[in-house]
């Protein structure tokens, strides 16, 4: 064990380095704009069954080139059709039956099912009711789900900074007149990685996209969101 004469220049040490550590000031700042969708993308298909692949393939192609068509006429480009999926998958008739031997008997194929989906993007939204009718209505017997975004949202990201900017200042501000300092140059900004895509965030009172549309699409709003850290030097007033 070091004798006490020993430890008292450590303990000194730390109390002449920590003052040092605490010459800047660090806050985190967030900037959240909110703007209507403009577009709208949707992943909808055709899926079929039959006793053997080939029929359910042939029956899914026709359903599939009835839907691409449909979706050009409504006056989707052909920039925002994309293939997404295409699955051909076994149906099995599972068995409670054993053999000789008191194994349960292995599943036998039943027929096929064929999957075939795509991607669009619906750039008018005032008309995004009719697509999904107009879809519906030739065959498509699968649609999961809808997200809505902005094409061009970097106005929008760049308004979010600066808020998130004056939000990290403003609290700077605040601590600086509360704890007797003064702000310094800034030291360093990082942004927080944007993981997440804008969310919605539903209003109370949302118009209808298509009232004349059998199918009815409420679009809302989406929140695009920036998290700014910023570190700034301080002097302390009291010196």
């Amino acid at each position: 064990m070091l004798p006490f004469s020993k430890i008292i220049p450590a303990t000194m040490l730390a109390l002449m380095v920590s003052p040092a550590l605490a010459e800047t000031i660090t806050l985190t700042g967030t900037g959240v704009v909110r703007a209507v969708p403009d577009m709208a993308t949707i992943n909808t298909g055709v899926t079929t069954q039959a006793e053997t692949a080939l029929e359910a393939l042939d029956a899914n192609s026709e359903a599939m080139a009835d839907l691409v068509s449909a979706l050009r006429e409504a006056g989707l480009e052909d920039r925002d059709i994309q293939t997404s999926d295409f699955t051909v998958t076994p149906q099995y008739v599972y068995s409670d039956q054993r053999d000789d031997s008191g194994y349960t008997l292995p599943p036998e194929i039943q027929g096929y099912q064929v999957s075939n989906s795509v991607t669009i993007i619906v750039r008018d939204l005032e008309g995004l009711g009719s697509v999904l009718d107009r879809a519906v209505t030739v065959g498509a017997n699968t649609i999961n789900g809808i997200s809505f975004d902005v094409e061009d949202a970097s106005e929008l990201e760049t308004k979010a900074r600066e808020l998130a900017v004056a939000d990290a200042i403003a609290k700077a501000e605040t601590y600086a007149v509360a704890a007797d300092f003064t702000l310094g140059s800034i030291e360093s900004i990082r942004e927080a990685d944007q993981q997440m895509p804008p969310q919605p965030m539903y209003r109370a009172a949302m118009a209808e996209m298509a009232a004349d549309s059998s199918v009815p699409v409420e679009a809302g709003e989406l929140a695009f969101s920036v998290t700014t850290t910023i570190s700034w030097s301080i002097e302390n007033d009291q010196e």
